[in-house]
């Protein structure tokens, strides 16, 4: 059986790392606020990946997040996985280059499904996350700012389709709530889902990432909320549900 996993989602936005909820970003720190107040030298060790978001609501700089790329990786023993505003095979590259271990994947999923494609061709599926933001049935794209006219079931089934190895389920409607994830429309999915299945927004306390890993469709929990579990309470949600049973990798 494979282990289930917990991952920390970053979100970076011009230069900041934020909090968010309802996708309306509040900037927290730059890198080297996060370096000084979270250490992920010392977190990584409760995490099983990271993933970074650049969700920039201006033209997405690749350049400048590849830098910020390269001081998290020197700090993060984690796999990586990164996405925001890939556009070419060339940001891609940059973003591996740069650290990155695995690319997420969201408006490109629809709108360039060719581009999709080759990055699939050329690093392997295990190496995409297909990343799809949702209210209830309804699918967003462009950092939530756009409604698509496709339910969100059959856009998952159409994503899968695509080839990706991976798919990041994130509630725009719990985003930031800690209200717990919206495990009510994932129950209700009728399609099996036959790749890993991350799910994120809303989880609020350990006892969140314990529903969603005794999920029978979960795979992975993701957790963007940097007040409520950096620090110990990442690590204090691990011990707990180890001693729980719960099908997570025990680290030395």
């Amino acid at each position: 059986m494979l282990r289930k996993r917990i991952i920390f989602t970053l979100i970076y936005e011009d230069g900041k790392f934020t909090q968010s909820r309802n996708f309306r970003l509040q900037k927290v720190g730059d890198i080297n606020w996060l370096e000084k107040n979270y250490k992920f030298k010392e977190i990584a060790f409760s995490l099983d990946e990271l993933i970074v978001l650049n969700a920039s609501k201006k033209e997405k700089n690749i350049g400048d997040f590849a830098k910020v790329l390269e001081r998290l990786v020197n700090d993060v023993f984690i796999p990586i996985a990164v996405g925001g505003g890939i556009r070419c095979v060339r940001d891609a590259e940059l973003l591996f280059h740069s650290g990155a271990d695995k690319l997420v994947l969201n408006s490109v999923l629809y709108t360039d499904k060719i581009l999709v494609k080759e990055l699939i061709k050329q690093y392997g599926s295990q190496s995409i996350i297909g990343s799809i933001d949702y209210i209830l049935d309804d699918v967003y794209i462009g950092d939530g700012s756009k409604k698509i006219d496709i339910p969100l079931e059959d856009y998952l089934d159409y994503v899968i389709s695509l080839g990706v190895g991976e798919i990041y389920l994130n509630s725009i409607e719990r985003d930031g709530t800690g209200f717990g994830y919206d495990l009510d429309n994932i129950n209700n999915l009728k399609s099996e889902i036959k790749i890993p299945l991350i799910i994120a927004g809303g989880a609020g306390n350990e006892q969140h990432l314990i529903e969603g890993l005794n999920n029978s469709k979960v795979d992975a929990v993701a957790t963007a909320n940097l007040f409520n579990f950096v620090g110990d309470g990442l690590p204090n949600a691990r011990k707990k549900i180890i001693s729980r049973n719960g099908n997570l990798a025990k680290w030395l």
